[in-house]
C-alpha cells in the first residue's frame, strides 16, 4: 500500500515506511525532529522542472507529462519502491501545500 502525506502532519502507527520525496528540506522543520526512514532527493523533480513548475495549478498537466519522462530514468527506484510496498506501507512525504498538484500525487500514480 502506498500513501502520501504533508511532512508538516503528524506521524501514525500505520503510516509503515516514511520516505521524504522532496529535493529540498522541508521548510520549518529540523532534520533531528522529522520522522522518517528514507530521503530520497533523486526520486524528486529536477530543479528545473520544479522551478518551471512553481507549483502553479495551471501548469500541472505539463508537469506531471514532464515529471513521468525524469521517472522513467529512475525505474530501480521506483522498482524498490514498488518491492516495499508489497510488504508493508509506503508513506511518501512531500512539503507542498497544494495537496493535489504536487510530484507525490504523480509519484503515487505511477507506483500504482
Amino acid at each position: 500500500m502506498i500513501k502520501i502525506k504533508r511532512v508538516y502532519d503528524p506521524p501514525e502507527a500505520d503510516d509503515g515506511k516514511r520516505i521524504l520525496i522532496d529535493r529540498l528540506w522541508p521548510r520549518g522543520i529540523k532534520k533531528e525532529s522529522l520522522e522518517m526512514d528514507e530521503w530520497l532527493k533523486d526520486i524528486a523533480p529536477s530543479d528545473g522542472l520544479r522551478k518551471w513548475f512553481s507549483h502553479d495549478p495551471a501548469k500541472y498537466h505539463e508537469f506531471k507529462k514532464r515529471y513521468v519522462k525524469e521517472l522513467e530514468k529512475k525505474k530501480e527506484t521506483i522498482e524498490r519502491i514498488r518491492d516495499e510496498a508489497k510488504k508493508e506501507t509506503v508513506t511518501l512525504l512531500f512539503s507542498a501545500k497544494d495537496v493535489e498538484h504536487n510530484n507525490a500525487t504523480i509519484l503515487k500514480e505511477v507506483l500504482s
